[in-house]
């Protein structure tokens, strides 16, 4: 494979700290590479000087005659005045941008939603990253320099990312170098891994999950490496053998030597325990949405938009769920219902009384009135211990001693709160939070400004959180590592959001919106049928009477089953919790309703389509 860039004996330095110390390596053609490592350690400025952004202390960056370098910064570096189209094709004419299938797919895949002739001054952050990565990606580049471009992305604009970028090239051509902190996103397109640390760029075979299992090996054989960090590499190794086996089941992923390094590791949730705590703590009832809707008033029109339609949702104690819904979907609504913030305009929603429900929010509120005290300030005036666990698992842990746990130093104790990192202030927000003792905690978008390592760290922690924890997330390897099942807020016939769960996780979230799309390309506003496309099938006659009985019949059985899963999942709270055979045998029932309302569920999406 040809060499394409590198860099030699590179030194990097700020007037406080050394940053990089004779660090040389090189980017092949056929090169995947993810960029790992905590927060201030050098990712982004390791990135900056392979693609000529910022020039080394000392050493050099050499780069192959006529090789291209295309870079994507964290910071928004576009024209307010400027027009979507021509951010991303500029002048080439439509004819010319039209005929290129990697243009097509790129604006089909990112800015398709997006009006032409908007300027850009008028879109919100998401939608100016999305035409940040479109014009990028339109172009040709050998190689691709990314830094976080997952931020402010969702689920499926992730994975349609992860797609373009597998199919880019050609298995041995182009190179990728990739700084995230999304592990899902390292896993899918990797296939070298970099960490970033203590002055060295280290490099590792393979995305995240091979990268997990040779740092265990690595920290178990230095044996000098800090004991906490080695214990979180090795619990998160097991919960990525055990909970994600088709992830780490790629040839180059040693199974029989994470099998081995994961013998004596327990299961990362002692569920049972967790859920019999958690019902001791808030009884059988936390929060139950029956026949919720909510509609938000229109001045203007004199009418309103319905949101939410229809949810019912009983969340048992000691629930893990995570929500899943394009944005404008409801899931701010959904959680505004749960948290008492937000009341129904149709349908109620019913509390236990001893429900006590926090959210960790995006806008860090929490944190306002403390900007100007020390972080040892801050925590002192808070309860002396924490208990996390249960049953004779459970320890207790002073202020100090968890702020020690989510990463902070000494020395940061006597630092003001508003000099923190967005990391750290993001730390200290949960870390408040979780000390007022909540029994239902709500977490929107918990993974903002937060490196690896103190990802592992926090999914630690809510590990042994006994509650009811409800997620939102784009990212995917977080929702999927802290949740146990998850849902999504979909928009119905007539447009207003329904909630549904997810057997399937989130790639059954991903099937049923390509669904959805497919469905609103042939269906006009408020589901009046379009125009038919030339391949779609005409029914009449018999064949139509048989599809709309099929398809009444169907919503019927999935109402039915729906209240089956409904009325089994509150019986959980009632069952012993002592008795683990008799819980796993409810467990499945239930799974196998769920299994059958996801079948039918996809049927219906089909008739409707037959239907029109």
């Amino acid at each position: 494979m040809a060499h394409l860039l590198g860099g030699e004996s590179l030194h990097l330095e700020f007037p406080t700290k050394v940053v990089f110390d004779s660090v040389s390596l090189g980017v092949d053609e056929g090169d995947r590479i993810g960029i790992v490592g905590r927060n201030g350690d050098g990712k982004s400025s390791l990135m900056a000087m392979l693609a000529g952004r910022l020039e080394p202390d000392a050493g050099r960056v050499t780069v192959r005659g006529g090789v291209t370098v295309g870079v994507l910064d964290q910071g928004d570096v576009l024209d307010d005045a400027e027009t979507v189209g021509h951010a991303v094709v500029g002048d080439a004419a439509e004819h010319e941008w039209a005929g290129s299938a990697r243009v097509r797919d790129v604006i089909a895949g990112l800015v398709a939603d997006l009006p032409w002739d908007a300027t850009l001054g008028t879109l919100s952050g998401g939608q100016r990253r999305r035409v940040a990565l479109a014009r990028l990606l339109a172009d040709d580049w050998d190689v691709l320099a990314l830094d976080e471009p997952t931020n402010h992305l969702d689920v499926e604009a992730i994975a349609w990312l992860a797609a373009h970028l597998k199919s880019r090239w050609a298995k041995n051509a182009g190179a990728l170098l990739v700084v995230t902190h999304d592990r899902w996103f390292l896993d899918e397109v990797c296939t070298t891994t970099w960490e970033v640390h203590d002055r060295i760029v280290e490099p590792f075979e393979g995305g995240y999950a091979a990268y997990i299992l040779q740092r265990v090996e690595r920290d178990r054989q230095a044996a000098v490496i800090e004991q906490r960090r080695k214990n979180l590499a090795t619990k998160e190794l097991a919960w990525l053998r055990r909970g994600a086996p088709a992830r780490t089941a790629k040839p180059k992923f040693r199974i029989d030597a994470a099998n081995e390094l994961i013998a004596d590791v327990p299961e990362i949730r002692d569920k049972v325990q967790l859920q019999s705590l958690a019902v001791s703590r808030l009884g059988k009832d936390v929060v139950d949405l029956l026949d919720a809707g909510v509609t938000y008033p229109d001045p203007s029109t004199g009418s309103g938009t319905t949101v939410l339609h229809d949810v019912t949702w009983r969340i048992a104690p000691g629930e893990r769920t995570g929500i899943l819904g394009v944005n404008g979907a409801g899931k701010s609504t959904l959680l505004g219902l749960v948290a008492g913030t937000v009341e129904p305009t149709s349908g109620r929603v019913k509390r236990g009384k001893t429900v006590k429900v926090a959210t960790l929010t995006q806008r860090m509120d929490e944190l306002d009135e403390h900007l100007n005290d020390p972080v040892r300030v801050v925590i002192s005036g808070l309860r002396t211990s924490y208990t996390i666990g249960a049953g004779s698992k459970a320890t207790e842990l002073t202020p100090g001693q968890l702020l020690e746990r989510m990463g902070f130093s000494s020395a940061q104790l006597s630092t003001p709160v508003k000099d923190l990192s967005g990391g750290q202030q993001r730390r200290l927000q949960l870390l408040l939070i979780l000390l007022d003792q909540p029994n239902v905690l709500i977490l929107d978008e918990p993974t903002n400004d937060l490196d690896t390592d103190m990802l592992a760290a926090i999914e630690d922690l809510l590990d042994s959180w006994a509650g009811t924890l409800l997620v939102v997330s784009h990212d995917r390897y977080f929702l999927e590592r802290v949740t146990d099942q998850q849902y999504a807020v979909l928009a119905g016939p007539d447009g207003a959001g329904r909630l549904r769960h997810l057997p399937g996780g989130i790639d059954e979230y991903l099937r049923l919106r390509e669904l959805e799309r497919t469905r609103g390309a042939q269906t006009g506003p408020r589901g009046q049928a379009a125009a038919t496309p030339a391949s779609a099938p005409a029914l009449a006659g018999a064949d139509l009477r048989a599809a709309q009985k099929e398809l009444a019949a169907a919503e019927r059985r999935i109402e039915k089953l729906t209240a089956q899963a409904d009325a089994a999942r509150t019986a959980l709270a009632d069952h012993d919790q002592s008795d683990y055979v008799g819980l796993g045998e409810k467990m499945k029932a239930i799974g196998e309703l769920d299994a059958e309302i996801a079948a039918l569920e996809e049927r219906w999406f089909v008739l409707t389509e037959l239907l029109g």
